[in-house]
């Protein structure tokens, strides 16, 4: 685990409130993981946790929506400023576990973690179902990585009109995995439990160390409550409890 100050190779403004981050240097991350990331010289006192959205020999890259007074600072960064940057934190999927048919569901900025997932998966024939509210994002990015997109939005401006798990049926799969708003995910665990699937879920909370020391970020399973950012942040679905 690193914790320095880098510098920022660009920061663009994708769509309207949604920013890819990138930051050069030499980093590791396995899908899943997340880095703790601070604006220096403002008066923010707590890091903001965000998913990797890619890696490569010369850079990290990010993808956040702007939520709040943290990411609306960040936001405003350009090339050549500075940023400090914690991780990789959080336990990540084990790629090499995923075999077979694969269908991996993003809601949102949900769709960030998994990104750098399907560049990763091998040998397994991936059905890749995105969802968003109005506008769709870095979805192309995907496409070269996976064998078929289906995509949905609420108010059917691209794809299907409506929620993305109305056009999905788990037990076409050997593995489902998704990340995205609360509610989706609960959804997408109870179709897949009931249908005898494994479903593995990208888990997303407020944090403050990201370590697992404030245990700010706990959350509920069956074996008592976790920490996403120690514990997580990938869960086994059937062990998680959702609709508390």
């Amino acid at each position: 685990m690193i914790c320095s100050v880098e510098k920022i190779l660009d920061n663009v403004e994708i769509r309207k409130g949604i920013f890819k981050i990138s930051i050069e240097g030499k980093y590791e991350a396995k899908p899943g993981q997340f880095y703790m990331l601070k604006v220096e010289g403002e008066n923010i006192l707590l890091p903001r946790p965000i998913s990797v959205y890619d890696c490569t020999e010369n850079y990290i890259s990010f993808l956040y929506a702007v939520v709040g007074k943290g990411t609306n600072v960040m936001s405003k960064l350009s090339k050549g400023d500075n940023i400090q940057i914690m991780g990789p934190l959080g336990n990540g999927f084990e790629v090499d576990k995923i075999q077979g048919k694969i269908a991996i569901i993003s809601g949102g900025i949900g769709i960030a973690p998994l990104h750098f997932l399907v560049k990763k998966i091998n040998n397994s024939t991936i059905d890749f179902y995105a969802g968003f509210k109005t506008v769709d994002y870095t979805v192309d990015n995907v496409e070269k990585y996976v064998n078929n997109i289906y995509l949905s939005t609420e108010n059917g401006s691209k794809g299907y009109k409506g929620y993305i798990t109305d056009i999905f049926y788990p037990e076409k799969y050997d593995l489902v995995i998704c990340c995205g708003p609360k509610i989706m995910m609960e959804k997408v665990v109870k179709m897949c439990v009931n249908k005898n699937i494994p479903v593995l879920v990208s888990m997303e909370n407020r944090m403050a160390c990201g370590i697992g020391a404030c245990l700010v970020c706990t959350c509920k399973t069956k074996e008592g409550n976790l920490r996403v950012c120690k514990d997580g942040p990938v869960f086994r679905g059937e062990d998680l409890i959702l609709n508390d």
